[in-house]
């Protein structure tokens, strides 16, 4: 070794010494140095390096930029979240389809927080509630409020829009108890619903009350009792009264009278199972509604010709009824009634009518009765004993052929027919007497005089 070996301080090979390594030794470590001294395995290596650390550095910022942005949300949710209820909320009640946004639903069900289950109160009472053909859960939330079923209406459609009660509402009657929450509310108002039982009673025209009692005697109609159906047609209680205004116009119904008259004959549907029975009310007040349909408000105002108001028409009319074979021949009976009402026509100021003997009679005939045995009694029948005299005064004024004027009250229930008879009676005839005919016909023949009367009795008084 030389000195200028030995005091040379760079390697051979070191490219800066302007010298080029020769032999196996010069090659090996020509491999080694490389640019910048790392060879070319290096280079690769340390950049892939290089490139994955990058990558890393990314994603770890990701992650703690959505880390960040989640802790962000929560807090701005956490403390505003009841500034974003207070907006929501409203919306969402006057937006009921927003409810199907998840978020918007959460904040409804925290606005209404313990309402969605508490129940609306401790009472187990279970009640009978309708939904009528074209309900909504809006149109029927006031009235299950109303019956006690429901505490909130909000809480009530909340949930009947989260349980899709909309699609599976159905009309009837189901029975809810009162203390239900929420959700068995809108429940029971799909699978509570009360299959009714009921039957057809059918009134025909011209049935007394008491004709009518016996009639719910010989019916399936459980639930109406025919003791009470007759007190309460015969004295009708205040409160039900108050429920049809035009029953307290003295000119349609003087205070104090019964129902006679009033019970509109028909067909009527009345329930008789046993979760809600039509009652004796019940059928009453269809009967007075079926009445007021049926005549009308304008009817109800008429004043006849004669200045009748519109009760002594009605009480025409239930004569009309019980004489009257053909609706053809219903004014004219209802003029000659009305024309013995006219004391310059008729003197003796006598409707000489056999159908309020009749009523007189049986009328004192059936309170020897019990009620079970009406069933066997014959009414509206000839009878060929004589009325008692002098008669109490209960009935006295029944009887046309002792006193003047009409009778107290109607004698049955007319049909409309012998309504608008009696409020647009034939007067211009002239007729005051009339006789049914034998002859099969169901015709009437009528008279000017007695005289004529008398012949036709002697004509048409023999089948």
């Amino acid at each position: 070794m030389t000195v200028r070996d030995s005091g040379n301080p760079r390697k051979r090979g070191d490219r800066t010494s302007g010298t080029r390594p020769t032999g196996s030794d010069a090659s090996g470590a020509y491999r080694r140095s490389g640019r910048y001294g790392r060879g070319p395995g290096d280079q690769r290596r340390f950049a892939v390096y290089g490139r994955r650390s990058g990558f890393l550095s990314l994603a770890r910022f990701a992650i703690f930029l959505v880390v960040l942005a989640g802790v962000v949300l929560v807090s701005m949710m956490t403390v505003a979240r009841p500034l974003l209820r207070a907006v929501v909320v409203p919306w969402a009640n006057g937006n009921p389809s927003a409810l199907s946004i998840g978020f918007v639903a959460d904040l409804v069900r925290e606005d209404l927080g313990s309402k969605l289950t508490d129940p609306a109160s401790s009472d187990p009472a279970v009640v009978t509630f309708t939904v009528a053909t074209g309900d909504t859960p809006a149109i029927i939330a006031p009235r299950l409020l109303d019956a006690g079923v429901i505490a909130d209406q909000r809480a009530f459609l909340f949930q009947a829009r989260m349980d899709g009660l909309a699609a599976q509402l159905a009309s009837g009657d189901f029975s809810l108890a009162k203390n239900l929450t929420p959700a068995q509310v809108v429940s029971a108002l799909v699978v509570n619903r009360i299959v009714a039982q009921v039957t057809n009673i059918t009134f025909r025209e011209g049935l007394r009350l008491e004709q009518m009692a016996t009639k719910l005697l010989t019916v399936q109609a459980g639930g109406i009792d025919p003791q009470q159906f007759l007190d309460i047609a015969r004295n009708p209680p205040a409160t039900l009264l108050a429920d049809y205004p035009w029953l307290l116009d003295p000119k349609i119904h003087p205070k104090g009278s019964s129902l006679e008259g009033f019970l509109y004959p028909d067909t009527y549907q009345v329930r008789i199972d046993a979760a809600a029975p039509t009652g004796a009310e019940g059928l009453i007040r269809k009967m007075l509604d079926n009445f007021y349909v049926k005549l009308g408000a304008d009817r109800l105002a008429a004043v006849s010709a004669q200045g009748l108001s519109f009760y002594q028409m009605l009480t025409l009319s239930s004569i009309v009824e019980q004489e009257a074979k053909l609706d053809s021949e219903r004014a004219l009976i209802a003029g000659v009634y009305a024309n013995r009402l006219t004391p310059s026509v008729w003197a003796l100021g006598q409707l000489q009518s056999d159908p309020t003997v009749f009523y007189t009679h049986d009328t004192l005939e059936l309170a020897k009765l019990k009620l079970a045995d009406w069933v066997k009694y014959v009414f509206w029948a000839e009878f060929t004993t004589k009325l008692p005299d002098p008669l109490p005064a209960s009935v006295v004024g029944y009887n046309t052929y002792i006193s003047k004027g009409l009778p107290p009250t109607p004698i049955c229930s007319p049909a409309l027919a012998s309504i608008d008879a009696a409020i647009n009676p034939n007067t211009k005839t002239g007729y005051l007497y009339f006789y049914a005919k034998k002859d099969g016909s169901g015709t009437t023949a009528f008279a000017k005089t007695l005289a004529e009367h008398n012949a036709n009795i002697k004509e048409y008084g023999k089948p």
